[in-house]
């Protein structure tokens, strides 16, 4: 087990530093974690509204009413599961070493977009390049 990166409250990943350096990339892993332990909470909340919602609503209106809620919980829960695997490929990439760099081009992804988006696996200009080529079949 390696040691624990010292990592002040205030630091803040800056351009002037080597990249993915072991604060940088201990920045990104808290941040990844912090974000998932949220994620799980959220969907151990939603789990309790539904179980909760799930009794037996006499009238209609009430019924289609509660249905919608619960179909809306269910994707939300289903957006979250599949950004929670997200964040655990993130966190296997700080392990190996990859994080940071863009899988397409192997370029490093510019920190601003890592710490708006830190499961980002494209620097901008990949990704948008991605979703033009997506948009193009999509179309087919």
């Amino acid at each position: 087990m390696k040691a624990q990166t010292f990592l002040p409250d205030d630091y803040r990943p800056a351009e002037d530093e080597p990249f993915m350096n072991e604060r940088q990339l201990e920045y990104f892993r808290r941040k990844l974690i912090a974000w998932k332990h949220e994620l799980l909470e959220l969907s151990a909340e939603t789990l309790e509204g539904l179980q909760e919602s799930a009794r037996n609503v006499p009238d209609l209106a009430d019924r289609a009413s509660e249905e919608t809620d619960r179909a809306l919980e269910l994707r939300t829960r289903d957006r979250q599961r599949k950004l929670v695997s997200k964040i655990d490929s993130a966190l296997r990439r700080i392990e190996t070493g990859e994080y940071g760099y863009c899988e397409m081009s192997g370029e490093p992804i510019s920190l601003k977009r890592l710490d708006a988006r830190p499961i980002a696996t494209m620097t901008l200009e990949a990704q948008e390049k991605h979703e033009r080529r997506e948009r193009v079949h999509r179309d087919d």
